[in-house]
């Protein structure tokens, strides 16, 4: 009795652990798309690019970092400035305070942009958390399915934020992304399909088609099945214009 019960015990463990050893690597999957899309041209570079009615700036100095976003309005051209020690607003070259609430408020909204035009640059940093979810079909391309949470350490302001990304398993690139975030009234979540996609300076950028669920009684990771059954109402367009690249 005592044998059979230690071969079942050792074919189980047999299984799981042919299991694991298949289960691709989230790590080894951005790592690799990452790669594909520029790697480690990201960390030393300019990137300037427009962005509906305003223009961005990021430059990055392997780890420190310097987002800027610039436009008008009524009280002349507003500059908003994130780095590494804070953020800082200035109005017609002039620096202003701002409440500590609008400094979360700006810092989040300058981050985001920069954070979505580079993308999947800045998926292996610390705070970041990788899950395989699965392969899957998507329009008839073949994709790694990877959950993406943040710690609440190093995480930024949207920590909470949870993202999925499908990863092309020939090219490494990602095409489609998904992420839910805090809503006033709960949670929201958005669907992006990628396209328009260039090369500057053997950099690659996108731009996205921009969807949301028609209610809100669905799960993050079901929304590429909802694309494809067309139950997703289409938002808007997210370009990037006048993008250069310099080292």
């Amino acid at each position: 009795m005592r044998k059979i019960i230690y071969i079942i015990l050792s074919t189980t463990l047999f299984i799981f652990s042919c299991k694991q050893r298949n289960t691709p690597d989230a790590a080894t999957i951005v790592n690799k798309s990452i790669e594909v899309s520029g790697g480690h041209l990201f960390d030393n570079l300019t990137i300037e690019f427009d962005f509906r009615d305003k223009h961005y700036k990021a430059i990055r100095n392997n780890g420190k970092f310097q987002y800027e976003r610039v436009f008008s309005d009524s009280l002349g051209i507003i500059k908003d400035v994130l780095y590494n020690k804070g953020f800082q607003r200035y109005i017609n070259e002039i620096p202003v305070e701002v409440s500590d609430n609008k400094s979360k408020e700006y810092s989040s909204s300058v981050n985001s942009v920069h954070y979505f035009s580079v993308l999947p640059y800045g998926l292996n940093a610390p705070a970041v958390n990788k899950f395989y979810l699965g392969n899957v079909d998507v329009k008839g391309e073949n994709y790694h399915k990877l959950k993406v949470t943040f710690n609440e350490k190093g995480g930024g302001e949207d920590f909470d934020d949870v993202f999925v990304y499908w990863i092309h398993t020939e090219t490494n690139k990602v095409e489609y992304l998904a992420y839910s975030y805090s809503e006033e009234d709960g949670i929201g979540f958005r669907f992006r399909e990628a396209y328009n996609e260039r090369n500057i300076n053997t950099l690659r950028f996108v731009d996205y088609n921009n969807y949301k669920p028609k209610t809100k009684n669905v799960t993050l990771e079901n929304l590429d099945n909802l694309f494809e059954k067309g139950d997703l109402d289409f938002l808007s367009k997210i370009v990037l214009e006048n993008v250069t690249v310099t080292f």
